[in-house]
């Protein structure tokens, strides 16, 4: 691998001058500047970690706190998603990621016991038990951090429009003649109390009924619960016209419910979900969902966090909403009634 030395013997100029060159210092020639950066990239040169973690005081390493109670991992399509995308835009601005761990060859840590040993630089945090102890005594650290979907104080979070995601979703299933509506929702999370409250507030406001029993708890990404509630759903005394799941993945459980019961979607039952992931749209019929922006929300946890940790006197905790878009799909049968 090249070094200063080799590029600038080619260059024919002084090592220091490479050295100014490749670190955007302004004392020599913009020319000069653009010519040793480019005859670098050519020789294929890279800087040492090491050095420039003793220049810069900085690792170039974020820490990424993701724990998956499915027990999925990167197999869940929309956090991996999520998570390649904060990959790219760490990568361009310069920056590794590492996936943090309890455990450092045959010693169980901390997450900030972990963090520490990596020398992280900051740290994302997305799809965990934001109440566990471990947890939050990362947050508490000086380390600067980013949550996806969940709000701490004093600490930028970058935010799924879930209430708007609901809205759109219930207005639309309204639109199609439906008023005996079902939702199907995950676990107890600020994600889920958004969705529960927008879901309600928008029924409200199209002054729907929305009994009780049509509200029935499950789990993200876990179609064995979601496969029981909507079998209780479809064998109650007034079963809904349309049921709203959780998330795409775990609509697999509510349809071979629907199925093993002689059922049609949409003839007989309509359905929609959350994630607008790949599964959804090759389905048939097509999934009517709400696709998250995976994209936007990984890069921007990326560009917040890095922004912090390079700017950290003009930080200023924040929460970025990122809209979603409602994918209309063939799942919600549009009824006599319907104004679409």
């Amino acid at each position: 691998m090249a070094s200063l030395k080799d590029i600038a013997a080619r260059c024919k100029v002084s090592v220091a001058t490479v050295s100014k060159a490749l670190n955007d210092q302004g004392d020599i020639a913009k020319k000069t500047k653009e010519n040793i950066r480019k005859v670098a990239e050519e020789m294929g040169y890279l800087p040492n970690s090491a050095a420039r973690m003793l220049k810069t005081k900085r690792s170039n390493n974020i820490g990424v706190l993701f724990v998956d109670k499915m027990n999925r991992g990167l197999a869940h399509e929309y956090f991996s998603s999520v998570l390649e995308n904060l990959k790219a835009e760490a990568e361009v601005r310069g920056y590794d990621i590492t996936f943090i761990s309890q455990n450092i060859g045959q010693k169980n840590s901390s997450y900030l016991e972990h963090c520490r040993y990596r020398n992280f630089d900051g740290v994302v945090i997305a799809s965990v038990d934001y109440n566990d102890p471990r947890v939050l005594e990362l947050v508490s650290s000086d380390f600067p951090l980013v949550t996806i979907d969940h709000v701490f104080d004093g600490k930028t979070a970058i935010m799924s429009d879930n209430v708007k995601a609901i809205r759109d979703l219930v207005t639309y299933i309204y639109k199609c003649g439906h008023r005996k509506i079902a939702f199907i929702h995950g676990e107890d999370t600020a994600v889920t109390q958004k969705r529960v409250a927008s879901f309600y507030k928008t029924c409200m406001r199209l002054n729907i009924h929305i009994p009780t029993e049509y509200v029935k708890p499950a789990r993200y990404h876990d179609p064995k619960r979601t496969a029981i509630a909507t079998k209780e759903l479809l064998e109650s005394k007034d079963p809904p016209t349309c049921i709203i799941f959780p998330d795409d993945f775990s609509f697999i459980g509510g349809m071979n419910v629907i199925e093993d019961m002689g059922l049609s979607i949409p003839k007989d039952i309509s359905v929609a979900a959350f994630d607008g992931i790949l599964l959804s749209q090759v389905l048939r019929p097509k999934l009517t969902t709400v696709k998250q922006d995976s994209e936007a929300i990984g890069r921007e946890a990326a560009r917040q966090l890095i922004d912090w940790i390079e700017h950290p006197k003009i930080n200023l905790a924040t929460q970025v909403m990122i809209p979603g878009k409602l994918l209309e799909g063939q799942t919600v049968r549009k009824k006599e009634n319907s104004i679409l």
